[in-house]
């Protein structure tokens, strides 16, 4: 991965750092690669499947030409030297036969003026000066010079250069790059060359304790291989919505980030782009961007389209045991929605906070992140049914998904959380004490007891309570009366809705104790 300050193979908080309200979110796909310049004659790199008894040989000799180290510079941003003896503070001040002036009256003209000048042409002739900021790998998947790398290898960089296997350096072309999946796509012009490239593998027939291979630049070294297996499928790492990581233990370092993984096929089934290190060195755990999320974004970004993602417009939380059990859901499973975002497809199709989104075209959903990778796998615009659980029944709706916009913001509520003393009312079974909220809608909590049942289900001071069990509550008498009603119909949990800085959650608290 890279070797900069700024590029580390460990996971990062950046690496987006997306919240729970796109997890709607996900690429979508165009199609196998092409170069888009023309047919493309040469044949990709395979190898016949062999007995890894003799080692990966075969496989290392025919692909290794087709990875590349790619070397990025960015301008620095140097302080300009353009202060002259005389901007030094007091120095016109000084006597005239003190030692400072006297230096610089002979070293640097009448009151050092000239020196100064000197020290500002000077500054201006090395002003942002194009400087290395990050290596990694890559690697070519045309014959035409299309190479595929990480995102956050080339992020900050204005000039970019590849080193072959042969030694060989060139020139290249940012043609895009995808933050969301961390993935580039960068061009070597050079008629008098056809690059060795290699192709992709259908990674969804990728089994755990398969070989892999990983060839890359780690810590600058040049081309490097090393071996392992596939450790586990499906990774959620916390790095962004579309988190579906491979696993592999084959030792993955700075520098190997955007460097492929292959089959013993000589197929790359992902890119290397992160690793967890508590060291930040290699302890055999890393992890690679899928051969088919690969294909999907590249070939999107060669065509010059932007990269549009399915959306649908909520945020979300998981389904806990205790909210399966208050809303009467057999299983904790699906993605309960926190808030619908006002005028998204989700809110247009009638979609009402506290719905649980259970299955998407038929196909079942069990946490938010997998709801994220189903509507991920539909374009923008595609009509899909939403099987919702909904007042203690089942029901499904259409959506029309829309195109993530630029900018999501989720809509202000606007409370004030000052109230008077005597609004408040106790709900001292539950640990907290609430009060009607200044414009009508739900109640402020203005006291939690830490030992209570509401702490421990981080409930705080602040937190506007908008409904329990799906209806609205306008006074500490609604919410009494909501939770007595749950218990007379033999619910142990009800749901809470919660709203703070403006974004919905829902807690469930037990009847028993209130």
């Amino acid at each position: 991965m890279s070797n900069s300050s700024k590029s580390s193979l460990s996971v990062r908080s950046r690496f987006l750092a997306a919240a729970a309200s796109l997890a709607i979110i996900a690429g979508t796909g165009f199609g196998v690669v092409t170069s888009g310049t023309g047919q493309v004659l040469a044949e990709a790199v395979t190898v016949a499947p062999q007995n890894q008894t003799t080692g990966f040989g075969d496989v290392v000799e025919k692909v290794s030409p087709a990875v590349v180290s790619v070397m990025v510079k960015g301008k620095t941003q140097t302080a300009s030297n353009n202060s002259g003896p005389s901007q030094i503070p007091g120095f016109d001040d000084l006597p005239d036969n003190h030692p400072l002036k006297r230096f610089f009256r002979e070293f640097g003209g009448p009151d050092g003026r000239d020196q100064g000048r000197r020290f500002e042409r000077r500054g201006e002739r090395r002003h942002n000066p194009e400087r290395p900021i990050a290596q990694g790998s890559g690697f070519f998947i045309s014959e035409d010079g299309y190479l595929v790398t990480n995102n956050h290898v080339v992020e900050g960089g204005d000039a970019y250069s590849v080193k072959m296997d042969d030694g060989a350096e060139y020139d290249a072309k940012l043609i895009g790059r995808d933050p969301r999946t961390d993935l580039a796509v960068l061009k070597v012009d050079n008629k008098d060359r056809k690059f060795t490239y290699v192709g992709f593998a259908d990674d969804s027939k990728v089994r755990v304790g398969d070989w892999v291979v990983a060839v890359g630049n780690p810590f600058g070294l040049g081309g490097t291989v090393t071996a392992g297996i596939v450790s586990a499928r499906g990774r959620d790492i916390g790095a962004g919505p579309y988190d579906d990581f491979l696993q592999i233990d084959a030792a993955v370092n700075r520098g190997n980030s955007g460097g492929p993984a292959f089959n013993t096929n000589g197929e790359v089934v992902g890119v290397n782009t992160a690793i967890f290190s508590p060291s930040g060195g290699n302890v055999g755990i890393a992890f690679a961007i899928p051969a088919t999320t690969v294909k999907d974004v590249v070939t999107t970004l060669m065509e010059g389209k932007s990269i549009e993602r399915g959306w649908l417009g909520v945020q979300i939380q998981p389904v806990t045991p205790e909210i399966a059990e208050s809303i009467g859901l057999d299983d904790a499973k699906g993605a309960i929605v926190a808030s619908a975002q006002d005028d998204s497809p989700a809110a247009k199709a009638g979609v009402k906070d506290g719905d649980v989104i259970t299955a998407v075209d038929g196909e079942s959903v069990s946490t938010p992140r997998e709801l994220a990778r189903v509507i991920g796998s539909a374009r923008p615009g595609k009509d899909v049914k939403i099987d919702l659980w909904r007042n203690g029944k089942a029901e499904t709706i259409n959506v029309k998904l829309g195109v993530l916009p630029g900018d999501d913001k989720l809509a202000s509520q606007g409370n004030d959380d000052q109230q008077d003393e005597d609004q408040t009312s106790s709900l001292d079974d539950f640990g907290m004490t609430v009060a009607p909220a200044d414009d009508g809608k739900g109640v402020v909590i203005t006291q939690v007891d830490p030992d209570s049942d509401a702490a421990s289900r981080g409930l705080a001071s602040g937190d506007v309570i908008v409904s329990v069990n799906s209806k609205e509550v306008t006074s500490p008498d609604d919410v009494e009366a909501a939770i007595k009603e749950a218990a007379k119909a033999g619910r142990k949990q009800v749901l809470v809705q919660v709203t703070r800085d403006d974004v919905n959650r829902f807690v469930a608290l037990p009847t028993d104790q209130g």
